[in-house]
């Protein structure tokens, strides 16, 4: 694909740039808890913005439902977003009220050269999910506020999605792609290409059925899989455990015992957990061996034997790949496993790549340095598709381009 360094040696100087970013990043409330996401478009920003472009900025936050007046949905709304970017970069950066109305146009037209604004969140559009007509016109429409302008790909997060801001707009203006997506896509062909061995994957999460084609992916390709997380008690059951109120998908049961027995030297599953009376944060908890879990009693998160146990096989791994919590990581009885694994992935001397979404926030929930990590994604769902083997529309059309 093209890239960022083509395009600025092409010379973007009072020139718009079209920025697809991926801003979804986790609130409370108002509160932005968790600013990564931003924070890893801040290079391809500043870097456009320096050299003189006039960057308007796409993205997203959480999926607004068609009822919701666009721009008025409190909770879906990018005016925190707005805020934060500013504080970032040091400048203002104005939000429009709308995607491609008249706010949009004001603001585009008003932008002065290393400027940078932000369109309303794109998903308040209906075409932006659209039909591929719909999706097109949409498109056609935002390239119409950047006149003369290029557009950029910088949200690694949405690149596995076929929509107008992702895919169809690669077809309307010279498209390139920004440091992060180059960047996300680089590590992930190491890691499906020939990766340094041991070759040590970590998953969690809470369905087997959301991660099983990566899983039967990998599985053939990887020297050890650790799993934790609320899937692994589903694996449990297939070896015959009582998991008692554990979540557990039975429809995934005799799935999850064909894989133990074609890779039982591969998959690795907890051999303790901590288990609560109910799902809070102030139920009764005790940490019990997986053979001896209460009946009516839930696991919430793996346990400390578990946790050396997974240490053990990432201290000698050469490349790590973790995606998905090993437990309920947001309430504190339950995050130690979390953190453990995360500790051992950093004092690891391998290649470790996080695979964005509640990984990444556990990293940083817990107070660990980012750089004692490989590398950190940004987009959980598509860092998954792609060691899927699976087909990303947003890089295949910048290939194209």
């Amino acid at each position: 694909m093209k890239t960022l360094d083509d395009l600025i040696a092409e010379g973007v100087a009072d020139r718009f740039v079209l920025l697809r970013t991926d801003f979804n990043v986790p609130m409370d409330g108002f509160t932005i808890t968790d600013d990564g996401r931003i924070r890893a478009a801040l290079p391809t920003i500043t870097r456009l913005a320096a050299a003189g472009a006039k960057v308007l900025v796409m993205a997203h936050l959480g999926r607004p439902k068609e009822t919701h007046p666009l721009g008025r949905d409190p909770v879906m709304t990018l005016t925190a977003v707005a805020g934060r970017l500013g504080q970032l970069l040091d400048q203002r950066v104005q939000l429009a009220k709308d995607v491609v109305g008249d706010s949009a146009h004001d603001i585009a037209a008003g932008l002065e050269s290393g400027g940078v604004a932000l369109l309303a969140n794109v998903r308040c559009e209906p075409r932006e999910t659209g039909t591929a007509s719909e999706r097109d016109a949409l498109a056609t429409e935002l390239a119409e506020l950047v006149p003369g302008g290029a557009f950029v790909s910088d949200g690694f997060g949405v690149v596995h999605r076929e929509q107008a801001s992702v895919y169809e707009i690669a077809r309307k203006l010279p498209a390139y792609g920004g440091d992060l997506v180059a960047r996300e896509t680089e590590v992930l062909r190491r890691l499906t290409g020939d990766p340094a061995r041991p070759y040590v994957v970590i998953l969690g999460g809470s369905k087997v059925s959301d991660k099983l084609a990566v899983l039967t992916n990998l599985l053939p390709k990887v020297d050890t899989l650790l799993v934790g997380g609320a899937m692994c008690f589903t694996f449990l059951a297939a070896q015959g455990h009582d998991v008692g109120g554990s979540k557990l998908e039975s429809d995934q049961v005799d799935t999850c015992r064909e894989l133990l027995t074609k890779y039982a030297d591969t998959l690795v599953l907890p051999s303790d957990v901590v288990v609560a009376s109910e799902f809070s944060a102030d139920a009764d908890t005790r940490t019990v061996p997986v053979t001896e879990i209460p009946d009516g009693w839930m696991g919430l998160d793996v346990g400390p034997e578990t946790v050396a146990t997974f240490g053990a096989r990432l201290a000698d791994a050469a490349t790590v790949f973790w995606n998905g919590p090993m437990g309920v990581f947001e309430m504190a009885p339950f995050a130690a496993g979390t953190t453990g694994v995360a500790e051992a992935v950093a004092d690891s001397p391998a290649f470790s790549v996080i695979g964005g979404g509640d990984s990444a926030s556990a990293i940083r929930a817990a107070g660990l340095d980012e750089g004692r990590f490989g590398h950190i994604s940004t987009g959980g769902g598509a860092s998954l598709e792609f060691l899927e083997g699976k087909e990303l529309p947003g890089i295949a059309v910048l290939e194209e381009a």
